[in-house]
């Protein structure tokens, strides 16, 4: 839309589909979302208009809500869905605090699909070879894309914690500030864009994949998560002595509860659980405990003030709106259900069936076609619309055949 006719306040509509369109470009049938595909309002919030730092010539981005033309929010909005969840906690005088680690690689240019993905060649004149797990080297030559991206960020309010390189060959993660779970789901969109954006610029690749390497860490979106009084903004997971409060256990409880019906909302591609069948890096289980990587629940050590619980289960692939909505809408059915745990785990275990999760996205999308829980919470449209989508695009990737079959199987007799 043009400057002048956002200014004037005219309003920009969208057809309803389009809330269910796969990455591919296609739509499921038009039942799923009202066989006449109406338009919806799409509502600017007033906060979220932003002047994009890298753009030339000079654009604005804003971050809207999709509502139904009577001014109800639409149930296929996840963003809409994720202020829902919010307004149940504010129901109850509570307000959940999150905080998103996002997980991503930089690579060079990949004009071929069919081609693995390659770092960026170093001011040495070489590729990292995966030596520089929290180094602060500048070999790697990404000085001048980070710095841009820092000034990005800066320019559009988002406040970073810290960056580090993490495990994999020319992967990178940042830790967005703890707040209010709608804004952190925005900046962690506004920064997947600016550091696909910036990316451009610089002439490297970006990539969000869960899984985007064999043989090396994927990435995630861990969301840490605790639950405070509105007014006071005591932590309701830690009582006056500083020991974990029951609100606290059946929060876990509720996550738990949740877990393996809400994967397919958590690890929404096929890709992403490439990156779930390494369990230490990427937990793919509803246990807890205390400060254990290989647990998909995880409570750092902390003062009681900060008392929280870290969803590891996410990867960087999935919508921020939708996973953090699918974990605090988890927790709060804990805190209403009070729901027990189990017992917290130490060092390696072996998961329990009951607390193992889908391995494949026909498994996860099953699980979510069979859950009441996510019907009662995210609306059986939402869920059905979801699954519809989701559904498409698993049936576009087994349409094709990978070069693992060709080379392995196809010398087979």
């Amino acid at each position: 839309m043009t400057a002048e006719g956002f200014l004037e306040g005219r309003r920009l509509q969208l057809a309803r589909g389009v809330l269910l369109q796969c990455i591919m470009g296609g739509y499921p049938p038009a039942r799923f979302y009202g066989s006449d595909d109406g338009d919806l309002a799409l509502v600017a919030e007033p906060t979220q208009i932003h002047r994009l730092p890298w753009s030339e010539p000079p654009r604005a981005l804003a971050i809207c809500d999709a509502d139904e033309l009577d001014g109800r929010p639409s149930p296929l909005s996840t963003r809409g869905q994720l202020k829902s969840v919010i307004a149940r906690y504010a129901a109850r005088g509570l307000a959940p605090v999150v905080a998103t680690e996002l997980e991503f690689f930089v690579f060079a240019a990949n004009g071929d699909p069919a081609l693995p993905f390659q770092p960026p060649l170093g001011l040495d004149g070489r590729r990292e070879e995966g030596h520089s797990a929290f180094s602060i080297s500048s070999n790697n030559g990404l000085r001048p894309f980070f710095n841009e991206v820092y000034r990005c960020m800066a320019a559009l309010g988002l406040p970073r914690d810290t960056f580090m390189h993490e495990m994999g060959v020319s992967q990178f993660e940042i830790n967005l500030l703890h707040g209010d779970p709608l804004l952190l789901a925005d900046q962690t969109f506004l920064f997947k864009h600016l550091l696909k954006e910036v990316g451009l610029k610089h002439g490297v690749n970006v990539v969000c994949m869960a899984k985007p390497l064999a043989r090396t860490a994927g990435s995630s979106m861990h969301i840490h998560q605790s639950v405070v009084e509105q007014g006071s903004g005591r932590n309701v997971f830690s009582d006056a002595d500083g020991e974990p409060t029951a609100m606290f256990r059946h929060f876990i409880g509720g996550q738990q509860a949740g877990m393996a019906d809400f994967t397919a909302l958590f690890a929404p591609n096929v890709n992403s659980y490439h990156r779930l069948c390494h369990p230490f890096a990427s937990p793919n289980n509803a246990c807890w405990s205390h400060d254990n990587r290989a647990a998909g629940l995880r409570i750092p050590a902390s003062a009681p003030v900060a008392r929280r619980v870290e969803n590891r289960l996410p990867g960087a692939d999935a919508n921020p709106y939708l996973a953090i909505a699918a974990s605090l809408a988890a927790g709060l059915y804990g805190i209403e259900q009070q729901l027990e745990p189990t017992a917290p785990i130490q060092g390696e275990f072996v998961v329990p069936d009951n607390l193992s999760l889908p391995c494949t996205l026909h498994a996860a999308l099953e699980r979510l076609k069979r859950s009441d829980l996510a019907k009662e919470l995210f609306g059986a449209e939402f869920v059905e619309g979801y699954i519809a989508s989701k559904t498409l695009e698993l049936t576009s990737f087994m349409d094709e055949i990978t070069p693992w079959e060709r080379r392995v199987l196809g010398s087979q007799a």
